[in-house]
């Protein structure tokens, strides 16, 4: 798991958080997608930084590559 995200069943209802927040990788992915600038949201955020912001899009395309890892190994058992 990238360094600045963690996920802990207390916090979040176990979602993946940055560290030391509440603010989800969810939330990160859906204002950047929104349009939102990196710079907006550090603006909006001050407990975030750029490198959270990166392992919140690591985490998210770890997750994925997962993901499809799992549905290939599914499709081809």
């Amino acid at each position: 798991m990238p360094n600045q995200i963690e996920r802990n069943p207390a916090v979040m209802m176990g979602k993946p958080v940055v560290k030391g927040t509440r603010i989800t990788v969810e939330h990160v992915l859906r204002e950047l997608a929104a349009g939102t600038s990196i710079d907006e949201l550090l603006l909006s955020h001050p407990r975030l930084s750029r490198e959270a912001i990166s392992d919140a899009l690591n985490y998210a395309a770890d997750v994925s590559r997962e993901v499809a890892l799992k549905q290939n190994r599914e499709i081809s058992d």
